[in-house]
């Protein structure tokens, strides 16, 4: 009994550890500097996947808070080389769905939380349809957009009820705008974070939860517009941040699908990881609702691969191994068992400027780096063999070059304080206790924030001197598993960055806790 009640005592807390996106896909304001990319694992050997389609119900989210990004057409490519038929993205962006007209891959878009509120007249919601979505479905090859999501997270409780008058008026007036421009078969719904689910401390189990009280009304609501619309209800699912969280006391197998671990037994049902258990808790909700069959979209699930002690490239790939194989059997769950589960993995592509107030890891959740090379083998076909991911094609790079600690330096201090500044404004998120360059000595650790600065001007000269510290090499100085990247040829003409001044020697920066309430609720 200790057992069970300890684990659902973390997950329930962690339904509602899908950081606001208030925190998580946005820029960092105020910036001197572009951010580089993250260090990739490098390019993994991959097998021709032509005619053969991702597993039933998998999709991708395809996030662009990036300095540095891939052409889009590179990235369109991508998708097709990995026969990946479904997509999410977190904004109706022109460039993008131009490039996507005429593929058949299904997108869902995304209204952002800050528009919301420009949602609430009808007339202007006709308007924002026919000129962004409308627009994209009748081009000659038109994209094939099948969901809208309206606003990303809306009711967290970081928020304090800022979006609760206007989401709800907001995915009417795009579900009924739809609707009567007869495109009725694209359906409204709202990506939502698992804090809107309770369950009560003397019973924390799946079969036990509820709406959470200061929502419960206008969640029965929107549940009841989606049923007369035959519209999904929309949860983000990460169980790498029940680990994150649960600091030390989460059972790590939990977050896998090996099926190892003593199973959580509820009501009959038994329940080995946290992907179900947090699933079948919404479906209990829904039940108790009235909508026993009301579909399911998971909008978001992932791991990432750098940043933190458990987000490496080994426990990723064991991670998404397990899920493709959990969605290929098509078993469903404990409560919706012989059902096939729709997911969209987080993300595609590493993100290099995401905020990193939740963790160093926001910027490393991609499947491929920031290259758009595979991170590991995986067949996401769920037919195993030897089908696995296929990196982008013509890629640009810059020269084979780094920056790094001249030979003849030997002050740590002074080092120090200039990897300090490069960090403020490049891309150092490797170097952090437990990720993938934590081991190096103080020269490495200088020499990678001189690089990342580096690559983050396009290897402009002036970006490596460091009033005299620094110097270009052309050997590689990657180590291992710790990998000094050579950024992507620009889109357009640079510009000069001014030579990085030599701070007064300073600890290295410290990120501002993050408050319990942008995680959502306590259930323990």
């Amino acid at each position: 009994m200790q057992h069970v009640k300890l684990l659902m005592n973390i997950i329930l807390l962690v339904l509602g550890h899908s950081v606001s996106y208030a925190a998580r896909d946005i820029r960092i304001l105020g910036r001197t500097a572009i951010a580089p990319a993250q260090a990739a694992a490098g390019p993994v050997a991959s097998i021709d996947n032509s005619g053969i389609g991702a597993v039933s119900g998998l999709g991708v989210n395809w996030g662009t808070v990036t300095y540095h990004p891939l052409p889009i057409d590179t990235v369109v490519q991508l998708l097709k080389d990995n026969n990946i038929k479904k997509l999410k993205l977190f904004g109706v962006e022109h460039e993008i769905l131009t490039a996507l007209a005429g593929s058949d891959i299904e997108v869902m878009v995304t209204v952002t939380n800050d528009h919301l509120a420009d949602m609430g007249s009808f007339d202007a919601v006709k308007e924002w349809v026919k000129v962004n979505l409308i627009h994209y479905l009748e081009l000659k090859k038109g994209v094939n957009i099948a969901y809208v999501a309206v606003g990303n997270e809306p009711f967290l409780k970081d928020y304090n009820g800022k979006y609760n008058n206007v989401v709800f008026p907001a995915l009417k007036n795009i579900q009924n705008a739809l609707n009567a421009a007869n495109y009725s078969r694209i359906k409204a719904t709202i990506p939502i974070n698992a804090d809107v689910l309770y369950s009560p401390d003397i019973n924390h189990v799946p079969s036990a939860g509820v709406w959470r009280k200061d929502i419960a009304d206008l969640m029965n609501q929107i549940v009841a517009f989606y049923h007369k619309n035959s519209a999904p209800f929309t949860v983000n699912i990460h169980p790498f941040l029940s680990l994150y969280y649960g600091k030390g006391k989460f059972p790590v197998d939990y977050a896998f699908f090996d099926g190892n671990s003593k199973p959580l037994m509820d009501m009959g049902a038994s329940y080995t990881n946290v992907l179900d258990a947090n699933y079948d808790t919404l479906v209990t909700v829904l039940n108790k609702a009235g909508y026993k069959n009301m579909p399911i979209i998971v909008g978001e699930i992932g791991w990432p691969t750098d940043g933190d002690i458990n987000a490496n490239v080994t426990l990723a790939q064991k991670f998404y191994k397990g899920l493709v194989k959990h969605l290929a059997t098509k078993k469903g769950t404990p409560l919706r068992t012989n059902n096939q589960m729709n997911v969209y993995l987080f993300s595609l592509i590493d993100e290099e400027d995401k905020s990193i107030l939740p963790g160093d890891f926001e910027r490393h959740w991609g499947i491929f780096s920031y290259d758009g090379q595979p991170k590991f083998e995986l067949d996401i076909t769920g037919k195993g063999g030897k089908n696995t991911l296929v990196g982008a094609k013509d890629v640009m790079y810059l020269s084979k070059q780094w920056c790094v600690v001249s030979p003849s330096v030997t002050k740590k201090a002074t080092l120090e304080a200039n990897a300090d500044y490069a960090c403020k404004n490049a891309h150092c998120t490797s170097l952090g206790n437990g990720s993938s360059c934590s081991n190096l000595d103080y020269r490495g650790q200088a020499s990678y924030a001189f690089n990342s600065y580096f690559q983050n001007f396009d290897q402009q000269s002036a970006s490596c001197h460091f009033d005299g510290l620094a110097t270009i090499t052309t050997k590689d100085p990657s180590s291992g598993s710790c990998k000094f990247d050579v950024q992507l040829a620009p889109a357009s003409v640079p510009i000069e960055p001014d030579p990085a001044p030599t701070p007064a020697p300073a600890p290295a920066p410290t990120l501002a806790p993050v408050p319990d309430s942008a995680y959502g609720p306590s259930f323990g």
